[in-house]
């Protein structure tokens, strides 16, 4: 991939009040989608606040393309159900790690990006230094479900090969 700008950790950390689909809970998984990627966290069994604390990696080519992350409910003998989607963009996060940051204090907010109806955050999401990078920090309300909420963190990871930021 030539035009590899670098790579994006997605820690996928936890599911707040997901909706219930079967009986009394659910299975829920992530999938996270950009552009043709995707990927997707284990199921965590009979459970509407999972505790994935997963890593999935993507491949950023163009900084421009949005973040799709869905819900769905494991199910055996049928399709999966839908427990709602958000979206997010990585602008306000490639700027800040353009700013080529070093040396800071352990928790410095660099920016913080508000909640709006462009966006899926349920709060402010703070872009922060931590342990030497920049990581960003998102709780994501999820739509077309009547409630549910999904917590993650990003991180770049640089790749020596490619075009970089």
């Amino acid at each position: 991939m030539e035009n590899l700008l670098g790579l994006l950790r997605v820690h996928i950390q936890r599911g707040v009040n997901l909706a219930v689909r079967d009986m009394r809970s659910s299975d829920p998984y992530v999938v996270v989608k950009m552009g043709k990627q995707k990927l997707k966290t284990r199921v965590v069994k009979r459970n509407v606040n999972p505790e994935w604390d997963e890593r999935l990696t993507l491949s950023v080519a163009d900084a421009n393309l949005p973040i799709m992350v869905s819900v769905y409910d494991k199910d055996t003998f049928s399709f999966d159900d839908k427990m709602g989607d958000a979206e997010f963009e990585i602008g306000s996060f490639i700027k800040a790690l353009k700013m080529r940051l070093e040396g800071l204090t352990d928790g410095t907010i660099i920016a913080r990006v508000q909640p709006s109806r462009e966006n899926c955050l349920a709060e402010d999401s703070c872009i922060i230094w931590s342990k030497g990078k920049l990581v960003q920090n998102m709780v994501l309300r999820l739509r077309n479900v009547e409630c549910g909420e999904v917590e993650l963190q990003l991180q770049w990871i640089d790749v020596p090969s490619s075009r970089g930021l």
